[in-house]
């Protein structure tokens, strides 16, 4: 499991697109992402896919950005806390985290 943070430059939002552009980030969340791997795996050997996963999910401009901030290794019938949630409250899963292919 890849967590990421997005952030926002609100400073961007009245920016006439000329000079620097203003500075005023806002967290708003990020996203989950899975990344299956088939067979055993060590630690050290998905810390070395990690870089070339960051890569695809790393986005940067002066109006937005996203990087990752965390990863764990979850079983396969891992339910992250907004899933459990869809279970609880409405009965099925409607959204799930993305799935990840490397690239």
């Amino acid at each position: 499991m890849i967590y990421t943070q997005y952030r926002e430059n609100y400073g961007a939002h009245d920016w006439d697109g000329k000079g620097e552009c203003p500075q005023y980030w806002k967290n708003k969340g990020g996203m989950e992402y899975f990344f299956q791997l088939t067979g055993v795996f060590l630690t050290e050997e998905i810390s070395n896919v990690l870089p070339k996963l960051s890569a695809q999910l790393f986005r940067m401009s002066d109006y937005v950005e996203e990087y990752v901030v965390d990863w764990e290794v979850v079983s396969d019938d891992y339910l992250t806390p907004f899933e459990k949630d869809q279970l609880e409250y409405e009965g099925t899963i409607q959204h799930s985290p993305s799935q990840l292919c490397l690239k």
